[in-house]
């Protein structure tokens, strides 16, 4: 069985934390990350690497950008 095939209903499988950010900063822009989720490293100088780790600690935040991501990808 290949990945895809263990969960094929779940569209965060196989997806890394940087690439769904990368995803949203692409769809939404650092200034509308920001204020659909409140958190500094979107706000204050934002960028991807400072970004993700702050997300990898912290599983609050990663949740929310995983609800965002899921809320985007209900949107194209």
């Amino acid at each position: 069985m290949n990945e895809t095939s263990q969960q094929p209903n779940n569209p965060l499988h196989g997806k890394t934390l940087e690439y769904i950010l990368t995803e949203l900063y692409d769809y939404y822009g650092w200034e509308q990350l920001g204020y659909y989720i409140n958190i500094n490293c979107f706000q204050k100088d934002p960028s991807i690497k400072s970004s993700l780790k702050f997300l990898r600690k912290t599983p609050w935040a990663r949740l929310k950008v995983e609800q965002l991501y899921l809320r985007m990808l209900d949107r194209r």
